[in-house]
């Protein structure tokens, strides 16, 4: 019995190994804060959505700022990254590092996008989004920041009124 779980066991920890595999490529595009496009060595291009950060929307108050600064540091770069996740729309929702820096962390601690917390739970980020708040850094110099669904949901009212 003891051999059967520690079989198990080991199973399961590589299967989670294989699920974070790191991989490499070239960011190609950058389609807004959170959204980057990246091609791998076979020339194949994926979309990534960036795990744990929430970047304003494109139209949205500091939305270009968002997309300039993970442009600024990460196009036309390498970066390196795992899949943890598809997200509704099909891409690949992953967390991306360069330079040795976490990019969502350098996000958040910009003041350039929301910790998510609805996918994450991490004190670190949490801890860099009260920091950037409290510094009124970057959207948080803003008055009244609207988190990026919210500003979702007042324009579709707005167009259907």
């Amino acid at each position: 019995m003891k051999k059967i779980i520690i079989t198990a066991l080991l199973i399961l920890s590589i299967c989670s190994v294989q699920a974070q595999t790191m991989l490499t490529g070239t960011v190609v595009g950058v389609k807004d804060g959170d959204t980057v496009e990246v091609l791998d060595d076979q020339n194949k291009t994926t979309i990534l959505r960036l795990a744990e950060v929430d970047c304003p929307e494109k139209k949205q108050p500091y939305g270009k700022a968002a997309k300039q600064f993970t442009s600024n540091a990460i196009y036309r770069k390498t970066i390196h990254y795992f899949v943890t996740d598809k997200d509704r729309y099909g891409r690949s929702v992953a967390k991306v590092f360069y330079k040795n820096k976490y990019l969502t962390a350098e996000i958040i601690k910009n003041g350039m996008g929301w910790h998510y917390k609805k996918y994450s739970r991490s004190r670190e980020l949490a801890q860099l989004e009260q920091k950037a708040r409290a510094q009124k850094k970057g959207l948080w110099a803003d008055a009244n920041p609207i988190y990026p669904s919210d500003w979702r949901k007042a324009r579709r009212a707005k167009k259907n009124y």
